[in-house]
């Protein structure tokens, strides 16, 4: 039987970490296996969907800038991608190409890995309403979190995503984020701030109740400044690293055809890369 390949593709592409997730996975369980980083310009990616079946690719990852042109671009979709309205793992079913998102899976299974119980804790504040947002607050509505408050600079971003997910999601401006806190057992940091040595504190975790969780979605750094203020007040903490770890667990599944475990030893190698940086 054929090498199985997959790949994942963006534009650019270099700093992706995926291939050596994947990588180390193929090693792990001794699997044929290839999967490699495809720089794809967006003029391009059209024709390389439609090639993908004639390389054979059994799938991939689509990340920055594709997902909403390969959520476009597939023949059917799950139900994560259309809620959440873009793709990031392609693969074949009986010659169809299929697209989903395991983005909102990635961040509730990094949650139940550090914070078992975690979906007990609402209500829930979302800060920022980008594309990260969509997938958190998908997952957060599929574990019955039935408040869920996005905050954001624009208003009418926020407005837009409290409609797409309907009732239990609602919107408000960043003036509003104190005073949500007050009784919030959730906050989730979905927005690029406290990324790359940015200090600015995209909340702050001092008004939030004693069991509130909080998680961010970056992980350069691991601790956010969010995420050492929380700490410091004495909250649990999640960073983002398992959330990109986890969400790579259904892609490797589906083309490689065994579900991998997310062990510490992964953490651990990607941790190194990113501080070798």
């Amino acid at each position: 039987m054929a090498e199985a390949k997959a790949f994942v593709t963006g534009h650019p592409i270099a700093h992706s970490r995926s291939p050596k997730i994947h990588g180390y996975w193929l090693k792990t369980y001794g699997i044929d296996g290839s999967y490699q980083a495809i720089d794809v310009a967006p003029a391009d990616f059209a024709a390389f969907l439609k090639s993908l079946g004639e390389d054979g690719y059994r799938g991939g990852n689509v990340t920055i800038p594709h997902k909403e042109a390969a959520f476009a671009g597939v023949a059917r979709r799950d139900h994560a991608a259309d809620e959440i309205g873009a793709v990031n793992t392609l693969w074949f079913e009986d010659g169809v190409l299929w697209g989903g998102n395991t983005d909102g899976y990635g961040f509730a299974a990094n949650l139940d890995q550090y914070a078992p119980g975690w979906a007990a804790n609402g209500p829930a504040v979302v800060l920022g309403a980008g594309g990260a947002s969509r997938a958190v607050i998908h997952a957060l509505k599929e574990r019955g979190i039935k408040d869920v408050r996005i905050v954001n600079r624009t208003l009418a971003r926020a407005e837009e995503l409290s409609r797409h997910f309907g009732p239990g999601v609602s919107a408000y401006s960043a003036g509003a984020v104190g005073e949500l806190l007050a009784d919030a057992g959730l906050l989730i940091n979905t927005t690029a701030l406290g990324m790359h040595g940015d200090a600015t504190l995209s909340a702050d975790p001092a008004g939030l109740p004693d069991h509130a969780i909080v998680t961010d979605i970056v992980y350069v750094p691991l601790e956010t400044p969010l995420l050492a203020a929380a700490r410091a007040r004495g909250l649990k903490t999640v960073d983002g690293l398992g959330m990109l770890l986890h969400q790579a667990v259904p892609g490797f599944e589906r083309w490689f055809g065994r579900k991998p475990e997310v062990k510490p030893e992964l953490r651990r190698m990607i941790v190194a890369d990113i501080e070798g940086h």
